[in-house]
């Protein structure tokens, strides 16, 4: 899926609301596997700190939680909005 980014707002603040809005419609279900680093970053065409960014920001919100290892999941219960 191609999702065009306007470079006039922070590109991570973007990639981080598609994210919210694949959990919210269910592309990504409670317990699933989201997007590593770099899966986020040749996604979107960023650099791979832009990525983390994005991951961190998520799990600070807890919509997703991190397993060492393993990666990050959707949180059991994602906040709503």
């Amino acid at each position: 899926m191609s999702v065009d980014l306007d470079r006039t707002r922070p590109v991570w603040r973007q990639i981080a609301a598609v994210v919210v809005e694949r959990i919210g419609d269910g592309t990504y279900p409670a317990g699933s596997k989201v997007p590593s680093v770099v899966e986020i970053s040749t996604e979107f065409g960023v650099a791979a700190s832009t990525a983390q960014k994005v991951l961190a920001h998520l799990k600070a919100e807890g919509l997703v939680r991190t397993e060492v290892g393993l990666g990050s999941f959707v949180a059991d219960q994602p906040a709503e909005d």
